[in-house]
């Protein structure tokens, strides 16, 4: 059992890193235009959701997008109300990871990391961040493939399949769950990726992994949160409107969670893949009916948490 908990650390550890070297490699070869690009491409609620979902899907993480936005009104460079595009576009960008994970990448992932090792080696300057990028997408993919060797007889085990069946059967449970865990992992795609190979083994049935990624959605404003304390009331404001967005949406679709499941089963037989959507949706949707609203959206925040800085 000590061994299958100890692939499934290492192979949960390889993911983070994976992740966050591609983040660093995608980051470095854009040289700081991405933080040009936050601040010169959000001057409407649309331009800043497709500024947000593309900025997101390069770096990976919807809460170091909304970090770098809250910094951005902190310093008076970006308005609240703009913010609020790149926060909801944010969310649309971070489902890329989970849909590029369910396809069969497998012939392309070791040349990947053959040629970022290469690069790296060559010790050329210009070279150093292309080398990180597809040597972290290689070892997130790699993770990937190895995680299921760990879960599949860990999931049999009877105590593990306890707490993973009364989180299955308590969606609330569930959420929390996922809360905590992207939470303290700092990533809900992590979060999201491991539901999928659990769903995978059938060590927890759809409804649960579902649940679980509906609090990972939760547990990602944490970053945004902790950016916020002790800025300025417009910065604060940000987070509020992610913490706002998600909390919103999983109290809107937790009611019709045994439908929204069973619709998933319908749009694909593949489990992972139905995670996948379901996260793809849940943001999505979220965004899309925001979206019109943007602007009362802002007003509402604005509303919840007055103050001197009016944005």
């Amino acid at each position: 059992m000590w061994l299958n908990v100890t692939i499934v650390a290492l192979s949960l550890i390889a993911f983070l890193v994976g992740l966050r070297v591609m983040r660093q490699g995608l980051e470095g070869m854009g040289k700081g235009r991405l933080h040009m690009v936050l601040q010169q491409f959000v001057s409407t609620p649309t331009r800043g959701i497709f500024t947000g979902t593309i900025v997101t899907a390069l770096l990976q993480s919807s809460a170091a997008v909304t970090a770098i936005s809250v910094g951005f009104v902190a310093s008076g460079t970006m308005a609240f109300r703009d913010a609020v595009g790149v926060v909801l576009g944010s969310n649309v960008g971070s489902t890329i990871t989970p849909q590029l994970l369910t396809l069969d990448l497998r012939m392309i992932a070791l040349p990947c990391l053959l040629v970022g090792i290469i690069l790296f080696a060559s010790r050329k300057p210009h070279l150093f961040y292309p080398s990180m990028a597809l040597t972290g997408f290689a070892t997130i993919f790699l993770a990937l493939q190895v995680m299921p060797t760990g879960l599949r007889p860990l999931a049999q085990t009877p105590a593990f399949r306890s707490v993973l069946q009364s989180a299955g059967a308590h969606p609330l449970m569930a959420v929390l769950g996922g809360m905590l865990t992207s939470a303290m992992l700092q990533s809900s795609t992590a979060t999201t990726v491991f539901t999928m190979a659990l769903v995978s083994q059938s060590a927890i049935p759809l409804s649960g992994g579902i649940s679980i990624v509906l609090g990972a959605n939760i547990g990602t404003c944490l970053t945004s949160v902790i950016a916020a304390i002790g800025q300025s009331r417009a910065a604060q404001r940000v987070a509020l409107a992610h913490v706002l967005l998600n909390v919103g949406g999983v109290a809107l679709t937790l009611p019709f969670l045994t439908g929204y499941s069973h619709w998933m089963v319908m749009l694909s037989p593949n489990p992972a893949q139905q995670i996948a959507n379901a996260h793809t949706i849940f943001n999505v949707s979220c965004t899309l009916l925001v979206w019109p609203f943007t602007r009362q959206f802002s007003t509402l925040v604005e509303r919840l948490l007055p103050g001197e800085f009016q944005a």
